[in-house]
């Protein structure tokens, strides 16, 4: 009878204490050759994240980007990186649903044709990201639609959706412009933050999944889950911002570190690639969500400068205790590496969200040959959106003018609310009062969104729809012309 090697007799030692261990939950192997049991996962299941783990469940992600237009090339381009996080983490394409405009990589101002890079030396992160939704596709009504596993009411797309069981983990990520209570979308209305909320509670009544997790990139991102988002619902969320505060741009033209010098555009949104990049140099079987979070927010914070902002967390905090392999996956490339409780990875320069298009316009301006076309064309953009921005600014103002008064009007914009309350009590008010505006006054557009706020406030001082038409004909006698007009754009509510 032959007698098993010393090596073998080793490893089957090894396995058999470690499986006692998983048993019981009591026992730790002890010494410098064996390992705790959850360091010798890899004997247990599959280390890329794929659906053989019956422990974890099928995982699903949702990626979207709520922009168009070359000037907000960082959107889709945070939403690519992402598929290629999750990808190499073992997930199918068939339990990845993408939503982006898909202009970005064919858009005559890129440098790169076909190429989108998500940092300065980055990779081509285009490459083999699914076309699911794309176009007008990208809509608030099919984002819905998707995670609720609801075919029947989509609009357009592939119609993939997260069909998911009650074993299942689900991870979001949504990268874009955002405002008090709301978020952009590049076809048809904005995403509101109550709406969003009920489509998370029935995906919970549904019993369709195990735990959530949601990340969320946009200025005052926070006031989409504060206040609204319950426990209970087995869903995680992190933002990029407080609900007061704009989140960031970064790699972006004349910054450090900055893009090639061919880019005139941020390749970036800070939080986005503080979370990213974080995945992609880290071990995901064995770090927490909780201590991404830490991370996170140190780097996006930026040291406490004026130029960063206060990452949040929100719902079922303890659920951060999780490992992020369970949502995101894990790169076998990474498994032999140990988590470092800091992140080196700090641009020292950002670009608030809502200047990355000027800054765009601006450096095309710099850099076109005097008496172009382009430098005409960069001239007439930067132009439109000054124009557009003071038009919606200045109606704004006037319209708390002549509801509150000349010294009152300002203050009741502009109050927030203490930490914990939602931004609007009754939010068809809300969304009512939008449209009359720019039924009278022209679109919001993503530039818009930061007066949210102001449309809330004035719900919650009881204006109604009648007094909001009568302001808004005085102070704007006509819908502006352009490209920012809602003769063109639609309407945000």
């Amino acid at each position: 009878m032959n007698r098993p090697s010393t090596a073998t007799a080793t490893i089957f030692l090894f396995l058999v204490f470690a499986v006692s261990a998983l048993s019981d939950g009591t026992r730790e192997p002890e010494g410098d050759v064996l390992k705790l049991p959850s360091e010798a996962s890899i004997f247990f299941h599959n280390n890329g994240g794929g659906d053989n783990d019956d422990s974890v469940g099928t995982r699903w992600a949702v990626l979207i980007a709520g922009s168009n237009g070359y000037w907000n090339y960082r959107h889709q381009a945070d939403v690519c990186h992402a598929y290629q996080l999750l990808k190499r983490g073992g997930l199918k394409d068939e339990n990845i649903i993408v939503f982006m405009y898909d202009d970005i990589a064919s858009d005559e101002e890129n440098p790169r044709p076909g190429v989108i890079i998500n940092h300065p030396q980055g990779d081509d992160v285009y490459h083999g990201v699914p076309k699911d939704y794309t176009g007008k596709n990208v809509t608030t009504n099919n984002f819905f639609a998707a995670i609720l596993g609801n075919k029947s009411a989509l609009t357009g797309g592939n119609g993939k959706v997260v069909d998911s069981g009650p074993n299942d983990h689900i991870f979001i990520y949504y990268s874009d412009h955002g405002g008090p209570g709301v978020l952009g979308m590049p076809a048809g209305p904005f995403l509101y933050a109550d709406d969003l909320i009920d489509v998370l509670k029935k995906k919970h009544a549904s019993g369709t999944y195990k735990s959530m997790v949601f990340y969320l990139e946009a200025c005052e991102s926070g006031s989409i889950f504060q206040g609204l988002l319950p426990k209970g619902l087995n869903i995680y969320a992190t933002t990029a911002a407080n609900a007061e505060e704009s989140s960031w741009g970064t790699y972006c033209p004349g910054e450090i570190p900055g893009p090639p010098p061919e880019y005139e555009t941020c390749l970036a949104d800070l939080y986005s690639v503080a979370w990213m990049e974080d995945s992609d140099a880290h071990n995901m079987q064995s770090e927490s969500l909780h201590q991404q979070y830490e991370l996170v927010k140190r780097r996006t914070a930026n040291e406490n400068s004026a130029y960063g902002s206060h990452v949040m967390q929100f719902g079922d905090i303890k659920l951060s205790k999780e490992k992020l392999y369970m949502y995101i996956g894990s790169n076998p490339a990474n498994d032999n590496f140990t988590f470092v409780d800091d992140n080196s990875l700090r641009p020292s320069s950002k670009v608030n969200q809502r200047d990355a298009d000027l800054l765009h316009f601006w450096h095309k301006f710099k850099k076109s040959p005097e008496g172009s076309t382009r430098k005409f064309e960069a001239q007439k953009q930067f132009v439109e959106v000054m124009t557009h921005r003071m038009h919606i600014d200045h109606s704004i103002k006037l319209i708390g003018k002549l509801l509150f008064g000349i010294n009152k009007g300002p203050e009741i914009l502009t109050a927030a609310r203490s930490a914990g309350q939602p931004l609007v009590d009754d939010w068809s008010c809300l969304k009512g009062l939008v449209r009359v505006f720019e039924s009278h006054c022209g679109s919001l557009s993503q530039y818009g969104m930061k007066h949210m706020r102001a449309f809330a406030n004035i719900c919650n001082a009881g204006i109604h729809e009648q007094q909001m038409a009568e302001a808004s004909a005085q102070a704007c006698d006509h819908i502006p012309q352009g490209p920012w007009s809602s003769l063109s754009r639609g309407f945000s509510a």
